[in-house]
């Protein structure tokens, strides 16, 4: 549309150009405005007097009342123009301002720092006509000097001004800020008494500044020169006969609704005029009267606002031939033969023509926006098509199609959302959105089109060295069908990091549960840690063993395990895990875990098997049991580790003393010490001596076989109370797919870190097995 305007209106404007006919009518000059009374002097000098001012006459009334009478004093040539009989020089009236002359405040001293002489400027402005503008400014020139300016009679809060400078070279040309000049607005009704007063009397500054000024003036009438302000000894005088102090004036003390009450006093009578308030507020309020748009005069004499004949200015009312003035406005109009387009006129005969190229120019230009927006977005899409592609493949796109491939196409079961898709569901990924967060990546809550609710996880950075582990948790996810294993319905690979959406768990992890972080979780019974435990174990056997490709996880944990409504525990967080083949029972990886979980043997071989999840369990089951974090640096030396206190606890004979004292109550005493073998020997640190996960799942239901303790709560499995017993203040470990804070454990050499500051990773040269 902008196009088409540029292209066509210049042509308009062209056509009109070459031989279109205008109005050669003349212009005839307005009539003088009548802006005094009759027999009244209009001007004093340079200044005229509008009404209702007016130049005091002999036998003549000429203003509205005294206030607004106008001295012209003859003996000045030429003349000069005061208000009333003082001494206030007038140089301007307008409509709503009357200028009139500054006076100087100074003090001069000498080198020592006597006086020579000075003066104290006081002004009171008599009667309800005149207040100061705002656009008044307190000034002070000087380099040593303060000033302060009363705005009543009894006021004893003055508003002042201060300049200084030790030397020349610190003013500036332009600059009243405090150096050499310093310029404050005001805010004054009818009284203004000003005062200058020296720090040093000049001493220090004598060589190129002896006086100090003060004045008020006209914000826009003053610019300081500088060092030449300072040392000029015409200073006062040259000021006085440039700069000017502002006046507002008003008629009477109320304001234009009130003054409407008594039509006799009223002054705005005129029906083309309409009245305007005083602006200011207190007494001197008041009111003015001013013509309507398009009317032109005094509105306060007769014959008054007048209407401004538009079509008689040197334009001809802008119209190209007639004018017609209307009142208060105007309308243009052709002659015979002649069209209207605008204000301009267009000859019919060539109205045809015109037409046709208009339409032509316009669907020329049409078709040029049309064929530029095509283009752009042509190429608009091209870049997104490129860059989609572009981090498709530097997200693993490639690797996942040949691992697809390798596996007779599994993974076409996983759907591909959109990044569009997924950025509407979170609404732009908002911080409100936000489930939990881990050292690498964030899980939002997502809302899909059709009403069902997702997690959706989204890494923070992504480079070369986490593409593998970012597909091995795709193609691992999807072979995984189970009840206890967090689902994973899509994945979205085209934009610059990865997003992966799995179903949405929303009760937290078992750590939050387990040991009451930040007072939301709920307590676990004895029974429901049990079964909780059961299966979590029992999906790691499902993974071990029931599989086409055994999975170890390598990071089974509490923050791992999540909750679902119903405390169903269900197994996330597969970016560490591995795949085994069907020919080995074992591996040799990068050495990755969490501190506090890993398996020791495999911490020091490097040789990945299924026991070391069982090793990582066992320390799940002992949490479960004692309610203690498995690294806890605030405790003693010999209880920071919990897997080795437990099992010292054990041997020891005092199991008692560690298991959270509520699961005591509530079972008894060969179902717990049944279950801490189970833990000792998931810890053992010879692998080949370990259980396998189904037999760990085998025993674990069957201690959930146990009579309750007759001390166990009757009411059911879950009690909201707080917790009671051991508790640990520590460092805190997190699920990267719903937790908040990662923090890595201390005293531990890492090579690497994997999905999360407490995961490590440290790679060992391969050792042959025991």
């Amino acid at each position: 549309m902008h196009l088409f305007l540029v292209i066509i209106l210049p042509v308009l404007l062209a056509i009109s150009a070459l031989g279109l006919d205008t109005n050669d009518s003349e212009h005839t000059i307005m009539q003088a405005e009548i802006i005094t009374k009759q027999g009244c002097q209009s001007k004093c000098g340079n200044v005229t007097v509008p009404y209702p001012f007016g130049i005091k006459s002999d036998g003549l009334s000429c203003s509205m009342n005294y206030l607004f009478d106008i001295t012209c004093n003859n003996s000045f040539s030429p003349p000069k123009a005061f208000i009333r009989d003082g001494n206030l020089q007038v140089f301007d009236i307008s409509d709503t301002e009357v200028r009139i002359s500054t006076s100087v405040t100074f003090r001069c001293y000498n080198e020592s720092g006597g006086l020579i002489n000075g003066n104290l400027q006081t002004t009171t402005m008599e009667g309800n006509a005149y207040t100061y503008s705002n656009t008044n400014d307190l000034i002070v020139v000087g380099c040593d000097d303060y000033a302060y300016l009363y705005n009543s009679a009894d006021s004893l809060l003055p508003k002042g001004c201060i300049t200084t400078c030790q030397n020349i070279e610190e003013v500036h040309e332009n600059q009243c800020s405090g150096l050499g000049c310093c310029q404050v607005s005001i805010n004054l009704q009818q009284y203004m008494r000003l005062r200058i007063n020296s720090f040093k009397n000049h001493q220090n500054v004598s060589s190129f500044n002896n006086c100090g000024y003060t004045f008020l003036g006209e914000r826009s009438s003053f610019k300081f020169q500088g060092i030449s302000d300072l040392k000029d000894t015409n200073f006062r005088k040259r000021t006085k006969e440039n700069v000017r102090i502002v006046l507002d004036w008003a008629i009477g003390n109320e304001n234009c609704s009130e003054a409407a009450k008594d039509p006799k006093s009223y002054a705005c009578i005129d029906p083309n005029s309409y009245c305007i308030s005083g602006t200011r507020s207190g007494v001197n309020r008041g009111y003015r009267c001013s013509c309507k748009d398009g009317y032109e005069g005094n509105p306060y004499l007769s014959p008054g606002c007048r209407d401004t004949d538009e079509c008689k200015n040197a334009t001809n009312g802008g119209c190209t031939q007639i004018c017609n003035n209307t009142p208060g406005d105007h309308y243009c109009s052709c002659r015979n033969g002649y069209l209207l387009v605008g204000n301009d006129c267009i000859s019919q005969r060539s109205k045809s023509q015109l037409i046709k190229f208009i339409i032509g120019m316009g669907f020329g230009c049409l078709t040029v926006i049309i064929g530029i927006n095509w283009l752009i977005c042509i190429r608009r899409e091209r870049k997104n098509n490129q860059e989609r592609d572009k981090f498709f493949h530097q997200n693993g796109g490639l690797l996942l199609k040949q691992q697809s491939n390798s596996e007779d196409g599994a993974i076409e079961l996983t759907k591909h959302f959109t990044y569009e898709e997924l950025k509407k569901a979170t609404n732009n990924f908002a911080a409100d959105r936000i489930l939990g967060q881990g050292g690498y990546g964030v899980v939002y809550e997502g809302t899909l089109p059709d009403g069902s609710v997702v997690a959706i996880k989204k890494s923070k950075v992504m480079d070369q060295s986490q593409v593998e582990q970012f597909i091995n948790e795709v193609r691992i996810l999807t072979q995984v069908i189970h009840r206890n294993v967090v689902k994973l319905l899509g994945c979205c690979l085209e934009c610059e990091v990865p997003l992966l959406v799995y179903e949405f768990v929303p009760n937290g992890t078992l750590f939050h549960h387990v040991h009451n972080i930040d007072g939301v979780g709920s307590w676990l019974s004895l029974e429901s840690r049990l079964r909780i435990a059961a299966e979590s174990s029992g999906a790691l056997a499902y993974l071990h063993s029931a599989v086409s490709i055994p999975i170890i996880h390598r990071d089974v944990k509490l923050a791992n395990i999540l909750l679902d409504s119903n405390n169903v525990a269900k197994i996330a967080d597969f970016g560490a895990s591995r795949l085994i083949p069907m020919d080995q029972t074992e591996v040799t990886t990068l050495v990755q875990g969490t501190l506090g979980y890993l398996d020791p043997e495999y911490f020091h071989t490097g040789q990945l098997t299924e026991k070391s999840d069982v090793y990582s369990f066992g320390v799940v089951f002992a949490e479960l049991l004692t309610g203690r974090q498995p690294i806890c640096m605030a405790n003693p030396q010999e209880e920071r580790n919990l897997a080795t206190y437990f099992l010292t606890c054990l041997k020891e004979n005092r199991l008692l003393q560690i298991i959270e004292p509520r699961l005591v109550k509530e079972g008894t005493v060969d179902q717990l010490e049944k279950a801490a073998q189970l833990v000792k020997r998931c810890l053992n640190l010879n692998s080949d001596e370990r259980p396998t996960m189904k037999e760990v799942t085998m025993e674990i239901e069957s201690l959930r076989k146990f009579t309750k303790h007759p001390w166990a709560n009757e009411n059911g499995n879950e009690d909201n109370t707080s917790l009671i017993g051991h508790t640990h203040t520590g460092e805190l470990q997190h699920s990267d797919l719903y937790e908040f804070q990662l923090s890595s454990y201390h005293n531990v050499a890492t090579d690497s870190e994997q999905y999360g500051s407490s995961t490590i990773s440290l790679l060992h040269p391969p050792t042959s097995p025991r």
